[in-house]
Formats: C-alpha cells, structure tokens, sequence
C-alpha cells in the first residue's frame, strides 16, 4: 500500500508543477499504524516530486496509544510539526462502544509524552451528542481538555452511520442517541466554555488560541486547490474534483498498471458557488464575494434572502464576505442551504 500511495504521489506530480505544497496532512484513517521508516518514505517522495515550502506544517493524526515516547520521537525526527490526537472522550465506557484502542489515561499520556518530545503545536479531538451524556458530564469533558493545555481543539457531534456497529447499537435500543435540542445545549455549552478559556472559534467545529489555527484545514475552507493521495481520497484543482477508489483492491492493480484509481468531476459555476458558501459560512472569515460571483450573479431574490438574514442578526455582510453571526451558526447548514443557486 505505501508503494502504492508512492507511485499516485509521483504520478499525479505531473499536474501540480506550477504549484507550491503548503501542508502535508496524515489523517483519514489511522496514519499513526505506519512505521517510521513508512512515514519517511511518503514525505519523501513529496519533497522529491513537488516544490515543497520550507516552512511546510506536517500534521499527523494519531490514537493516543500510538504515542509512545519512541514513536513521538521518531515522527519529530522525520519533519512532523503538528499532531492531531483522536481522545473522543475521556470516560472508558464510551470509548469502549465507540470500538476505540485507548483508554482515558492513553489520553493523558499521549499528551504528556507529545510535550516532552517538544511537539509544540497539538489539537486534541473531543465529541459531544454521545448516548447518555448530561450538560453536566460534557462541560466535566471539556474541563478535563482545558487542562491539558492545547493549542487548537476540534469538537465534532456524534453522527450514526447506517451499516456500523454503532447504528445497530442504537436501532436493537442498547444506545440512546442524544437529542438535537441536547446536541444544541452541548454546542452552546462548548462554544462559551473554550472562549472562557481563551480558545478563538475560527470555524463551527474547531478552535484555537494565539491563532495556532490549523493551516491545512483552513486552506480547504479559503478554497485553495489540494492534491488528495490514497484510496478513498479527493483532490480539487480549482475546476475539477477527483475522488479515488475506495476499494484496496481496485486501488492498489489500478497503480501497478500506471493508471490513477480515481473518478473526475467538472464543477460547474453553481457547485463552485454553493461549496464556496456552505463552507466559507463555517469559518470566521465567511464566505469570499469574490469568489462567490467570479461564475455566477445571484438574481435579486437571493440578495433579498440575505438582507433577512441579516434582519434577523444571523448573518453580517461586508463588502469582502458573508459572515455568520455565533446565532448564525447554530444554524449554518439552515442558511447555506437557503442561499444555495440550483441549477434548473
């Protein structure tokens, strides 16, 4: 598989001279399994085949089992500036239904051990919505994530997904799923208590102080162009969207004949548009006019929607962007599906 992911590096190269690579993400799954000697051979084989910054952030999402003493050290050596360590939840029960392979105190030792290797820059995961859990429980949660004194936290709301362990839990009735009222409740109680504790909301789900705001993650949200590598993976050139072959198989003899495993997709003005606002309107930044209207001009009833919402003291506009306010986006999905322009 790491060769594999090799020969796609250099193979999709060819289309990416021109630019320069900012960030190097190890996430969408669990990179932190990989040896070390594994992990230097792909940011190698980055560095050898596009114009690499020399102030590139390499960000490694990693279980908090995997981040032994040894390990850490050896992820620092080969250039890894940023971890992303995946606690989800500090009480073992849950962890344990969520088919995690740590417990709390992994947790608490992957942060402790990160900090003495003199990785400087971590986000720690955390998620809130979960089976039985009171406001009470989660604002104990996020004190307990305070403490350990990061730079940057994302926080994500449980989702069931059907054909998962976790959905047919819920549907034999063995879990009950918290409450979208519930769900608000936790989401207030998230957004004040990391900004009691000095913790900046730069987008719905993520926060950061000192502006250690992940640069990988904002450069999808500003619209920038990616290179997606691996199965299931997908990439935007700033027209066109690919996706990968989910399947290892297919994904792995689509290489050995030198063919790139992926399906493409030509965005049109309104994809370009509608993705650009429903993501922009995550951020604090908002959504760019800019790039909103470079392929498309909204007709007067959509500037009437806004100017609404805007009523409503849900949404600001500037001359530059759209923004939400924090009532906004309690109901940012609402809102950009409402401004959304279909194609008829």
């Amino acid at each position: 598989m790491v060769d594999a992911l090799c020969k796609e590096i250099a193979l999709r190269s060819k289309a990416w001279k021109k630019e320069s690579i900012e960030t190097i993400y190890f996430g969408g799954g669990t990179p932190s399994v990989l040896t070390a000697e594994q992990i230097r051979q792909l940011i190698e084989q980055v560095k050898s085949n596009y114009r690499v910054i020399d102030s590139v952030e390499i960000t490694l999402e990693c279980n908090p089992d995997d981040c032994s003493l040894e390990n850490l050290k050896h992820w620092k050596q080969l250039g890894v500036n940023r971890l992303s360590i995946g606690i989800q939840s500090f009480r073992d029960e849950q962890l344990k239904w969520m088919n995690r392979s740590h417990q709390s105190a992994d947790s608490l030792t992957a942060v402790r051990n990160a900090k003495e290797v003199g990785f400087k820059e971590l986000s720690l995961d955390l998620m809130y919505g979960l089976p039985n859990m009171s406001l009470q429980e989660w604002k104990e949660q996020l004190d307990q994530l305070i403490a350990l004194d990061p730079e940057h936290i994302s926080a994500y709301c449980l989702t069931v997904e059907q054909k998962t362990a976790l959905y047919k839990l819920v549907k034999d009735g063995k879990l009950h799923v918290s409450s979208n009222e519930q769900q608000s409740e936790q989401f207030e109680l998230l957004v004040e208590t990391l900004k009691n504790a000095g913790y900046e909301q730069y987008e719905i789900s993520n926060f950061a102080r000192n502006g250690h705001y992940s640069k990988h993650n904002t450069s999808y949200w500003k619209g920038a162009k990616y290179v997606g590598i691996g199965p299931s993976a997908h990439g935007y050139n700033g027209t066109e969207r690919y996706w990968n072959q989910a399947n290892n198989t297919f994904y792995l003899k689509e290489l050995e004949n030198d063919r790139l495993p992926e399906t493409i997709e030509e965005l049109s003005p309104f994809d370009r548009f509608n993705e650009t606002l429903m993501i922009g309107l995550r951020t604090k930044w908002g959504a760019s006019k800019q790039l909103l209207f470079e392929n498309l001009s909204p007709d007067e009833e959509w500037f009437r929607t806004v100017k609404g919402y805007e009523d409503e003291k849900l949404l600001i506009q500037t001359e530059e962007n759209l923004i939400l306010t924090p009532a906004g986006r309690l109901l940012a999905d609402a809102i950009a599906s409402d401004l959304f322009i279909i194609d008829n």
